[in-house]
């Protein structure tokens, strides 16, 4: 069977594919493709029109949930691409991101040992300054340059970023 225009987040939402998406578009083309497949107005069909109803309001709502945020629109686009991040099994990072990892590590166990927490926010400004500069690369990476091999790295490398960001948020 051959593939329809519905099958991934981007044409199910009526949305260019692309990494850098305005949120206010994303936002309404999703009331948009919502209000199409609520199951509200399918209210006087039968059993089974209500089910495929139900059916497509959970995809229109899993694919904003995934393009809402940036790092899991960055992993779908490398996905669709043949490009899983697979972040589970394959942990391999650049060594500079490793020292980086390392350093933020030492700092998050010296803020946990400090009563005051001093220093926590010197770090969540590091790591903040680390998330937009992924961000940035992405748009480069994906948009610009089609290179999701270097992307898929990148993404891992933003999903640990992400990780730090919430524990010292946590603090």
């Amino acid at each position: 069977m051959g593939r329809t225009s519905l099958d991934n987040h981007f044409s199910l939402l009526n949305l260019p594919k692309r990494f850098d998406l305005s949120g206010e578009a994303l936002e309404q083309s999703w009331k948009q493709a919502s209000s199409q497949v609520h199951p509200d107005r399918f209210a006087t069909a039968s059993a089974a029109e209500k089910r495929v109803a139900v059916q497509w309001a959970s995809r229109v709502n899993d694919a904003y949930q995934t393009l809402k945020s940036p790092l899991s629109r960055a992993a779908y686009m490398c996905e669709l691409e043949g490009f899983p991040v697979q972040a589970e099994s394959n942990t391999a990072m650049g060594a500079t991101f490793l020292m980086t990892q390392m350093q933020w590590r030492e700092q998050l166990d010296d803020v946990r040992a400090n009563p005051q927490h001093n220093g926590l926010s010197e770090l969540l400004q590091e790591i903040q300054a680390k998330q937009l500069e992924l961000f940035n690369e992405m748009k480069s990476l994906i948009d610009a340059q089609q290179d999701y091999a270097s992307a898929t790295q990148r993404v891992r490398e933003w999903m640990f970023v992400n990780k730090m960001h919430q524990e010292v948020k946590a603090l």
